[in-house]
């Protein structure tokens, strides 16, 4: 697989030059809409299940700032979402959070898409069967027992794989566009 852009460095050297006061502000903004994108599954049935999957950007982007304010932004999500929708504590830190931090750390030291694509999968597929396997939650409903089963781990896995692609394919697109709002500014 190619190389992904060099918008996600270049971000980051951008934010770079951002005073420490601006880059603690940015996290704490980009947590308050995680937490919103997040409960928003829970809040706004139908529609909120569009958009909760969302989470993962200004979790990425904030991590693309330095790993610190990423994982900064990712304790401050759990601690929101504590107060507005505590229903959410099983999926955001183990899913779209996790992944999010991962994605915002692998854009800054990988450079290949299938590197970025397999560290996150199995970062997912790990973060999906801690709540299913050891918690007893049911991540995907009552379609997937919590009872251990070698076929479902391969398609949890597999599921893993797709969704870190599309995620990687998702957060270079807002990336590019994020780097050109960024230099125009």
């Amino acid at each position: 697989m190619n190389s992904i852009s060099s918008a996600p460095n270049d971000i980051h050297q951008i934010f770079l030059r951002w005073s420490p006061l601006k880059q603690s502000l940015f996290g704490a903004l980009m947590a308050s809409l995680a937490a919103i994108l997040q409960a928003s599954g829970g809040l706004l049935p139908g529609i909120g299940m569009f958009l909760s999957p969302f989470t993962t950007l200004p979790i990425l982007v904030s991590t693309l700032v330095s790993i610190r304010t990423g994982m900064l932004t990712y304790i401050l999500t759990i601690l929101l979402l504590l107060l507005m929708e505590p229903s959410e504590l099983f999926i955001f830190p183990f899913t779209t959070g996790l992944l999010g931090v991962g994605l915002g750390w692998t854009f800054q030291i990988f450079h290949r898409r299938l590197e970025i694509i397999l560290v996150n999968g199995l970062l997912l597929f790990t973060g999906i069967c801690i709540p299913l396997y050891i918690l007893g939650f049911p991540v995907f409903g009552p379609a997937v027992a919590s009872s251990f089963d070698g076929l479902i781990l391969v398609m949890i896995f597999g599921f893993s794989l797709l969704y870190s692609w599309l995620w990687l394919e998702l957060g270079s697109f807002f990336l590019r566009k994020i780097e050109i709002i960024l230099k125009s500014g």
